[in-house]
C-alpha cells in the first residue's frame, strides 16, 4: 500500500522553497538540515518519485516535485483553515453568520457593521438576504437565518427575542411627470384608488402573504425588491409610500416627488429579531453593534400592536 502524504513533508517541501535552501528551511522550521533531507528522502521513497532534481549544483523541484509543492500548499492552508475553524467553534464563534434584512430598510445601512466585523473576523463568513413583510419573519423562524433585521410588527412568537432597530419615516412619492405630481393640495383616499400602486411582494414562502399602504380597488404593479419598487416609481409606473432612506437621494435629485396625503402614514418601529437561546458570539456581536445591549422577549399576542 502506498504510503500516505505526510504533513510533516509537506512543510518541509513549502520552506525549502521559500527560503531557498535545505539549510535555510531547516533553521525556519528550527529543525537541523539533516532531519530536512531524511523528510525529503522519505517522501520520495514514499512515492516512488523524485522531487528534487540534484544533478546540478544545486537541487531543483522536478516536475513532480513542482505538483506536490503547488497542491500540497492548498492541503496546507486547508489544514491551518481547518484547526482555525475548529478552534472558533469550540470559542462559540459561528463559522457563517446569516442575516435577512427587511425591504423597509436599506442593505447599506448594514455595511458600516459588516465591514468592522470583517477587520474583526475576516475568517467568518456572513450572508446577506433580503426579505419582505413576513418573509423576514419566516427566514427566522425556519431557521434560514440567524438575525432578522428591519422587522416592523412581528407576531407574537414563542422562542424568539427581540430589541429596538430603527424607526422607519415614509414619503409618498411618484415620478415629476406623474398626474399627481401637479396637485397642489392633500392627496385624498379617493383620488390615490384611480392611480395604480407600486408594491413589493411579500417573500413569505409558507406564510400567508401580507401588504401595507394598499387601498381596496386600487390597481397595482407588484415588484420584487424595495429597488425595484424605486425605478418603477422613477419611471412614472405608479405611486407609492417608499422608507425615506430609500428615496432620500431621489428626492434631493429630483427624480421623484413626494406628495402631501391627507391621511399620511405613520413611522414604523423596527426591530431585530433572533431565536432564544445562548446566541453565538458573531451573532451577540450584531445585536450589541445594531441594536446594543436591550433584550427582550417577544409579547404575547394579546400584547402585540394592532
Amino acid at each position: 500500500m502506498t504510503n500516505p502524504l505526510r504533513l510533516e513533508s509537506l512543510e518541509a517541501l513549502d520552506a525549502i522553497d521559500r527560503h531557498g535552501s535545505f539549510a535555510a528551511a531547516a533553521a525556519a522550521l528550527y529543525r537541523v538540515p539533516s532531519a530536512i533531507s531524511y523528510t525529503i528522502s522519505q517522501l520520495e521513497n514514499d512515492l516512488g518519485v523524485a522531487v528534487f532534481d540534484r544533478s546540478g549544483h544545486r537541487a531543483v523541484l522536478t516536475p513532480a516535485g513542482r505538483l506536490l509543492l503547488d497542491e500540497g500548499r492548498r492541503i496546507l492552508t486547508a489544514t491551518r483553515e481547518l484547526g482555525a475553524a475548529a478552534r472558533r467553534v469550540a470559542d462559540n464563534w459561528e463559522p457563517e453568520l446569516r442575516i435577512a434584512v427587511d425591504g423597509l430598510i436599506p442593505p447599506t445601512d448594514l455595511w458600516p457593521a459588516i465591514a468592522a466585523f470583517g477587520a474583526e473576523h475576516p475568517a467568518i463568513n456572513v450572508r446577506l438576504t433580503e426579505e419582505v413583510l413576513g418573509g423576514t419573519w419566516e427566514a427566522l423562524i425556519d431557521d434560514r437565518v440567524d438575525l432578522a433585521v428591519g422587522v416592523a410588527d412581528p407576531p407574537a412568537g414563542a422562542g424568539v427575542r427581540r430589541t429596538a432597530y430603527a424607526d422607519v419615516a415614509f414619503a409618498f412619492c411618484c415620478a415629476p411627470h406623474h398626474p399627481l405630481a401637479e396637485r397642489t393640495h392633500a392627496v385624498t383616499e379617493d383620488e390615490l384608488r384611480s392611480h395604480r400602486a407600486v408594491v413589493v411582494a411579500d417573500s413569505a414562502r409558507r406564510l400567508s402573504p401580507r401588504d401595507a399602504g394598499l387601498l381596496d380597488g386600487q390597481p397595482r404593479l407588484t415588484v420584487a425588491s424595495m429597488a425595484s419598487k424605486v425605478a418603477a416609481l422613477e419611471h412614472g409606473l405608479g405611486v407609492g409610500h417608499v422608507p425615506r432612506a430609500w428615496v432620500a437621494e431621489a428626492l434631493a435629485a429630483g427624480r421623484l416627488v413626494e406628495l402631501p396625503l391627507e391621511r399620511p402614514r405613520e413611522a414604523a418601529q423596527t426591530w431585530l429579531l433572533w431565536r432564544s437561546g445562548a446566541p453565538g458570539r458573531a451573532l451577540e456581536w450584531f445585536i450589541r453593534r445594531l441594536g446594543g445591549d436591550r433584550d427582550q422577549p417577544m409579547p404575547r399576542a394579546s400584547q402585540m400592536r394592532s
